[in-house]
Order: C-alpha cells, then sequence, then structure tokens
C-alpha cells in the first residue's frame, strides 16, 4: 500500500523556465483513508524562483485534483476548467485509451471543456469521467443545451492493471472524489493520481521496468504570456533529461541497479521492443493564458509532443497511446503566437516528464529512481 506521507524538496535554479516544488499540502485525496496527501517533488535541472501557483495552475482559472485507490495502487487526475477553456487534442501513440477526442477536432462545433481527466485502469478507467461531469453539473457548469447544461470532459487512460488486482481500477466515485479535491494551489507530483500505478523502461517486460509517475511544470514570460504542464508517465521507454541527455529512469540492466539505456539497445540489435500492445502510455495536458482557436489549441499540442519525444526513447511506439491535450483560457485577449506557445509546450511537457520520475516513489519489483540513485 502506498504512504501518502511524503517530504517535499525544494528545486534548483536554472535557465528562466519556471517550475513548482511544492511546499504544501496539495488536495489530494487517498480512497482507503479519504485524507490530503503531499507532494514530492525532487530538485529540477530547469527551474528559476518558485511561482505562485503550482506547475499546471500557473495558468489561472485551471484546478487540479488527484485521488488514488491505494489498495492497489491506481487513481486518476482530473483539470477542471469551471469558465471554460478552448481545447485541442493529439494522439501520436498507436494503442490510445481515449474518450471525447473527436469532439476535440477543429471541423466539429464544441470547442470549449470544462475538465479534462487523466486516469488509470485502462479503458476502464473512462468510468471515471462519468464522476467528473456528476460533479460539474452540480456547480451548473456545462454546454447549455437549454434543458440541462452538459459538461464536457474528454479524457485519456493509462494501462496499470499489471500492478497489483486488475479488478480495482478508477470509476465515477473516483472522478468525482478527485473534481472535490482539485484546487488551483500546488499540483502534487510522483506516485499519486493517475500516476499511482504508472511504470517505464519496458523494453524487456515489467521484470526490469522502473516506477513512474505524475509530474508537472510552468514557464512564466516576462509579459505574463504563461504555459505549463501535467504528465502521466507510464512510457514503453526510457525517461531521458533534456539538459544533460543522461537518462533518468528506464529498463534496468541484468543486475537490476544500473540503467542499460534503451537508446544503446536498440542501436546494438540487443533487444527487439517486448512491450505488448496497449500496456503502456504516457498522457498529459499543456495549458495557455493566451486566447487561441481550437485549431490553434490543437497545433499547440502537436508541438507538445516535441517535449515527449525528446524526455522519453523511444516514443509514440507501438506499444504506447501517447495522447496530449490542450488548453488555452483566453485570459490574454491579444494575438497569440502560437509557434512561442507550442515551442514553450514542448519544453515544459519534457521538464514535466523527468520529474514524474525524479518524485515517484517506488512498488515492489519497480525501484524509483530514489531508489537506485538517490539525489539524482
Amino acid at each position: 500500500m502506498l504512504n501518502a506521507k511524503s517530504q517535499p524538496q525544494p528545486g534548483g535554479t536554472r535557465s528562466t523556465i519556471r517550475l513548482w516544488c511544492p511546499l504544501a499540502l496539495s488536495s489530494v485525496f487517498w480512497c482507503a483513508a479519504c485524507v490530503p496527501g503531499a507532494s514530492r517533488a525532487q530538485s529540477a535541472p530547469l527551474a528559476a524562483a518558485p511561482s505562485t501557483a503550482g506547475g499546471l495552475t500557473a495558468v489561472a482559472g485551471l484546478r487540479v485534483g488527484h485521488f488514488t485507490l491505494a489498495e492497489r495502487p491506481t487513481g486518476c487526475t482530473v483539470i477542471l476548467a469551471p469558465q471554460g477553456a478552448v481545447a485541442g487534442v493529439d494522439v501520436r501513440g498507436s494503442a490510445p485509451g481515449t474518450r471525447e477526442t473527436d469532439l476535440l477536432d477543429p471541423v466539429n462545433t464544441v470547442s470549449v471543456v470544462h475538465g479534462i481527466l487523466l486516469t488509470g485502469g485502462s479503458a476502464f478507467g473512462l468510468d471515471a469521467a462519468g464522476g467528473v461531469m456528476r460533479y460539474l453539473e452540480e456547480q451548473n457548469i456545462g454546454f447549455d443545451m437549454r434543458v440541462v447544461r452538459v459538461p464536457i470532459v474528454p479524457a485519456a487512460v493509462i494501462y496499470d492493471l499489471g500492478i497489483g488486482d486488475p479488478k480495482v481500477r478508477p470509476g465515477a466515485e473516483c472522478g468525482y472524489r478527485a473534481s472535490q479535491g482539485a484546487t488551483s494551489g500546488a499540483v502534487a507530483e510522483g506516485s499519486i493520481g493517475a500516476g499511482a500505478g504508472a511504470t517505464v523502461g519496458k523494453l524487456f517486460g515489467g521484470a526490469r521496468a522502473m516506477k513512474g509517475g505524475v509530474g508537472t511544470a510552468s514557464i512564466t514570460l516576462p509579459d505574463g504570456l504563461t504555459i505549463s504542464a501535467i504528465v502521466v508517465v507510464n512510457a514503453v521507454g526510457d525517461v531521458i533529461d533534456q539538459a544533460t541527455g543522461a537518462v533518468v529512469a528506464g529498463v534496468r540492466g541484468e543486475d537490476g541497479r544500473s540503467l542499460a539505456d534503451a537508446r544503446r539497445l536498440i542501436r546494438s540489435g540487443a533487444t527487439r521492443p517486448a512491450a505488448r500492445s496497449g500496456e503502456n502510455t504516457t498522457i498529459g495536458v499543456v495549458a495557455t493564458n493566451a486566447t487561441l482557436t481550437k485549431a490553434q489549441a490543437k497545433k499547440v499540442a502537436q508541438m507538445a509532443h516535441d517535449g515527449m519525444a525528446r524526455a522519453i526513447s523511444p516514443a509514440h511506439t507501438m506499444g504506447d497511446g501517447d495522447t496530449i491535450f490542450s488548453l488555452a483560457t483566453g485570459e490574454r485577449a491579444e494575438p497569440a503566437e502560437v509557434t512561442t506557445i507550442g515551442a514553450l509546450a514542448a519544453d515544459v511537457m519534457a521538464e514535466a516528464i523527468v520529474r514524474a520520475v525524479r518524485a515517484a516513489r517506488g512498488l515492489p519489483g519497480y525501484p524509483s529512481v530514489q531508489d537506485l540513485m538517490p539525489g539524482r
């Protein structure tokens, strides 16, 4: 069973990217005890002075909540946009599990969403979106259909059913409780919510894999433009620190403690990817306070995948369902520079991926970065 207690660590300082290392409790709920959890963030190589809001919630108007089923573990992570946000999506992996992604096609009618669900439990976990909808309907939030407001809540899943009892998976109640606890404050990272059962480095299957998790990062430019990301890392591939090119977490060597480096293994012909289709996946959200059209939001989601490709190797495989949503709250009314927003979205996505594995806590058979390389 996971331990809800963890100690936050302050972030380092480097470049102008603004990353949040939570110094306070976040609104996180554990199913077993329904008590607030704490974040556990590790130092990051690309950091500046802490923001006044954490990670994804550096974009005003967004709220994040986690709910963890500690007995497996698994869970869900909810991003709420109570005032609505223009949304886009881009799916690159070959084994996605999603809901309402067709609605986000720029040619279709509805452009504004009210929440995004990231969840464990494979396709079963999509049921948690119903709980998010129930919560938003109670708040009278949704697309006005005259007789009722319909909350728009796209969703994506990771496959984590190989960890613990596969009959334990997020449902509508989990989505509802995550929504209840969602706040605009610091965002908890690591082995929590949808990242509770996430793993990485599965070229040789689970026997040599490591623990994945949830990570978040943000950047604010001098003129106030803000771009942020949250991601659930459950990849076939290794996680790479783009600042150094080094493997942070991934397939372990035969000794169980060293990192084999998937890039080297593939180039040497030493292995063929063994991960089965649909049993992995990295999913996330990038957000901005800029005003974007639906088509522009989709372009930002596309560009954010560059960050995934920098931080995960290999990415977008036949065994992953990699999906990124983008949100634009429209707080800034001036015309948006989509190229700038998309480029920075890739940067914060890459950093959030690295933060996810650095903040993770190990499970039996799935050591964390801190288990193998304390202080890294």
